[in-house]
């Protein structure tokens, strides 16, 4: 059993006879009353996003998860097939499970959270940013980078970015993956 303290993001708890993982929480402690933890949940079967408030040392009951390192293959439409790199079983996931799913090409590793008691992928995590080729985007204009303005440009896993004015198609861009928005142009 674990308690409002112990949440963090990530952690995953059963909750109203489903599977939650914390994506999002703040403890607060208003100057009257007690204090409470106000929380953003993801079912990690459907994928639905809850939120709820938990009062202080409220008892969470806690699943047990293990992080594999997996290698995405492809997606066929309602799958993600994935690859452990250990063993090299491979397992697949409907999209709900998915956190970003746009942002994954093919030969990615990412991490995949398993229930430890019955071996069932509950989520998966990407790099906190990855490198994506521009696919599709209006011309840059040279001298358009003193301002803030910015363009939509799609990337090689046909997500669309928004991205600032000097970047042309055919540059690799590092995007943020928890956000989905770009960092910065690569240069290699």
């Amino acid at each position: 059993m674990a308690s409002t303290s112990d949440i963090r993001n990530g952690l995953c708890i059963k909750y109203n006879n489903d599977i939650y993982k914390i994506i999002e929480f703040l403890h607060v402690k208003p100057g009257k009353g007690p204090a409470f933890v106000r929380t953003k949940m993801k079912s990690v079967t459907n994928g639905k996003v809850l939120d709820n408030t938990f009062s202080a040392g409220h008892k969470l009951e806690d699943v047990r998860v293990e992080t594999h390192k997996f290698q995405f293959l492809y997606n066929d439409g309602d799958f993600y097939h994935f690859m452990n790199n250990e063993d090299y079983t491979q397992i697949q996931l409907i999209e709900a499970a998915l956190d970003k799913p746009e942002l994954m090409k093919e030969g990615q590793v990412v991490t995949v959270t398993i229930n430890a008691e019955d071996d069932a992928p509950l989520s998966v995590e990407l790099p906190a940013s990855v490198v994506l080729e521009v696919t599709g985007t209006e011309p840059g204009v040279k001298g358009n980078t003193a301002t803030n303005a910015t363009k939509p440009a799609t990337v090689e896993t046909g997500a669309t970015v928004n991205v600032p004015l000097f970047i042309n198609e055919g540059d690799k861009i590092k995007v943020e993956t928890e956000k989905g928005t770009y960092k910065e142009r690569v240069k290699e």
